[in-house]
């Protein structure tokens, strides 16, 4: 099993990170335009919807651990990667958040289960591309 570990510093407090991560207003502006549900307690599910180059998508999970403000591990399947919704399709993602000092954070995301190395090449770029994002959205 393949497993993918990117980091991104943010020069923002790590309250306005996990703000970022959240926040489905928020989320929808750096996350190419997607509609993020969640209630984010422990095994209530996770859905990540809208539209990818003209295709309807909807992309879900379970929250299994939740530390709010710090850390959140999910379920996730992806409506898009042509597998069938069954448990050994789904990869687990994590959002490990790490403040530095008040205005620096460091957010670890780890995604494991990656299908092979072109999944994984392709994952970490979209994941550097989306947190670019988020930086852009947060720093000041």
């Amino acid at each position: 099993m393949i497993t993918l570990t990117t980091k991104v510093e943010f020069n923002a407090p790590a309250a306005e990170v996990w703000k970022g991560l959240t926040d489905p207003e928020m989320v929808k502006q750096y996350f190419f335009g997607t509609q993020l549900k969640s209630n984010w307690q422990e095994g209530s599910p996770i859905t990540f919807s809208g539209e990818w180059n003209g295709k309807s998508y909807e992309d879900k999970g379970v929250i299994k651990e939740i530390v709010p403000g710090r850390y959140v591990r999910y379920s996730y399947w992806s409506s898009m990667a042509g597998t069938k919704d069954e448990p050994e399709n789904y990869a687990d993602v994590s959002y490990e958040l790490d403040a530095q000092c008040d205005n620096t954070a460091i957010l670890t995301i780890t995604q494991t289960n990656v299908k092979d190395e072109a999944a994984k090449e392709h994952s970490g770029k979209s994941w550097q591309m989306m947190f670019d994002g988020l930086k852009k959205l947060i720093e000041k």
